[in-house]
């Protein structure tokens, strides 16, 4: 069996798959955020969506169509960024699982691509925990893979917003909507509660990028792309109670 695209299939290919096997079904949850002059608005659904249909290939799942927003408050004073509230974020994944349950699917893998729905993702998940089956995967192994390509420091440790990892992963996956003519470098200056509490980007960075996308690479991307589906694979299997070999990082034995 292969993967099947939910958008694009009939109820009776959804009824037969399902039939089939018991079934991972994989959603990816993005984001229209600001991610600099360089990128696409789309950026965190581009990446997360490209990491679920390689899981969705891997277990012959059912890959449903992106959620294109998410809780994306702190990028709200760059033009063009639409957010939607924590308790809208956790609805959506709610009515999702229950959706997708009540046709047989086993478990729901919910892709996470941006850092203000993990809240909001992982309260659905906990409240659902007694009535099925849901993992939500945050870009496991990110911060590995990205220590070991990055030829650029880090803006904070492990952020990760417009720069040498986003712009190398969508120049893996949709490389005609970066722009490299705007590429530049921002690494503000950031306060010691950074993270620990709201705080708006644009306070911050006026650019929008946190990081250096200049070194970016689709081969870079390529190489943190395969990562993160090999460490979500694991995690995967782990959830499921199965023993899974992950991956060396890059460079490593």
């Amino acid at each position: 069996m292969t993967l099947l695209r939910l958008a694009d299939a009939s109820w009776t290919d959804v009824r037969d798959h399902v039939a089939s096997a018991g079934t991972l079904a994989f959603l990816p949850f993005g984001a229209l955020e600001q991610h600099g002059p360089h990128l696409p608005l789309s950026t965190d659904t581009i990446q997360c969506t490209g990491i679920a249909e390689r899981l969705a290939e891997h277990y012959s799942g059912l890959l449903l169509p992106p959620v294109s927003y998410g809780q994306t408050w702190d990028n709200g004073g760059f033009p063009g960024t639409v957010s939607l509230k924590a308790s809208t974020v956790t609805a959506i994944c709610t009515d999702i699982a229950e959706s997708v349950w009540s046709f047989g699917v086993s478990t729901l893998v919910i892709v996470n691509g941006d850092y203000g729905n993990r809240a909001p993702v992982h309260a659905a998940a906990r409240a659902l925990a007694e009535d099925g089956d849901v993992l939500v995967l945050d870009y496991p192994g990110l911060v590995e893979v990205g220590d070991a390509v990055k030829e650029t420091p880090w803006a904070a440790p492990g952020l990760c917003h417009a720069d040498e990892l986003e712009t190398s992963m969508v120049l893996a996956l949709e490389p005609r909507l970066v722009h490299p003519e705007r590429y530049e470098a921002a690494y503000p200056e950031l306060p010691a509660d950074f993270g620990t509490r709201p705080i708006r980007f644009d306070t911050l960075s006026p650019s929008g990028v946190f990081g250096d996308p200049r070194p970016s690479t689709a081969a870079k991307g390529e190489t943190i792309i395969s990562f993160v589906v090999e460490r979500a694979i694991e995690e995967i299997e782990s959830h499921l109670g199965r023993e899974h070999t992950g991956p060396s990082a890059p460079g490593s034995s």
